[in-house]
């Protein structure tokens, strides 16, 4: 569903991505890792339209959305989320949600899509509360409900584990799996390695901006480059 072609992203003479290009099929999860700096959030911007490449080609569907915006990208099945959480502070968890689906259901269907997207998530109780005074945990089951309520084909999410406890790392899993067996495919960033080798069934792996590897879990873990270039010396992979 997703091909990017020989991917390029510049910032003055940095070039925080070189030549990338890989291939994402529906009902899978993908995790794109590497270092800090390795170009991984720059990739998702690009594919999500927060910034236009500087070479190369994204292809959704066979159709290039290189110089889509983000909102004909959005309303064609890619959702995401963010790094930092760009939720609106001020506004209740429902008003939030809303923002995520208003672009794909009418009046009618619109109230049930965001109804059925906070049972979802385990937000109903919490509804009308203003998402600044919820935990983390909460505010990024607030995030993925806004990315999911419109039954996106893609997630891109951008680093969704970090801060979460234990428990709410399994849900997440569990609600990533539920995705995929409904046909969706997700392409995660993420540090936890943990999270990545159990829930990831294909990887990608950046460098300085360059994809250095990609395979199954198992297949990227023993390549000696992403060893030297992201997990180090020695057995320290699951740290």
């Amino acid at each position: 569903m997703l091909e990017i072609q020989q991917l390029g992203m510049s910032f003055g003479g940095v070039h925080a991505l070189s030549g990338v290009s890989l291939a994402v099929e529906p009902g899978r999860i993908y995790g794109l890792i590497g270092p800090n700096g390795a170009g991984k959030s720059t990739a998702i911007n690009a594919i999500t339209g927060t910034i236009v490449p500087s070479a190369g080609r994204i292809l959704w569907h066979g159709r290039d959305v290189s110089r889509w915006p983000q909102h004909r990208r959005a309303r064609s099945g890619l959702a995401r989320t963010f790094q930092n959480l760009a939720l609106f502070h001020k506004l209740s968890v429902r008003e939030n949600v809303t923002c995520g689906a208003i672009h794909a259901h009418d009046d009618a269907g619109l109230r049930a899509a965001v109804d059925a997207a906070l049972d979802d998530f385990g937000l109903a109780e919490v509804a009308d509360e203003p998402v600044n005074v919820l935990s983390l945990g909460t505010r990024k089951r607030v995030e993925m409900a806004r990315a999911t309520v419109a039954k996106p084909k893609l997630l891109l999410l951008d680093e969704p584990a970090a801060g979460l406890t234990g428990s709410e790392i399994t849900e997440f899993s569990t609600r990533m799996r539920e995705f995929r067996n409904r046909g969706g495919a997700v392409l995660l960033v993420e540090h936890d390695m943990s999270l990545v080798m159990s829930l990831c069934e294909h990887l990608f792996v950046l460098d300085f901006g360059k994809l250095i590897a990609a395979g199954t879990p198992i297949e990227v873990r023993a390549n000696p480059a992403v060893q030297a270039a992201y997990f180090g010396a020695g057995d320290d992979a699951d740290h």
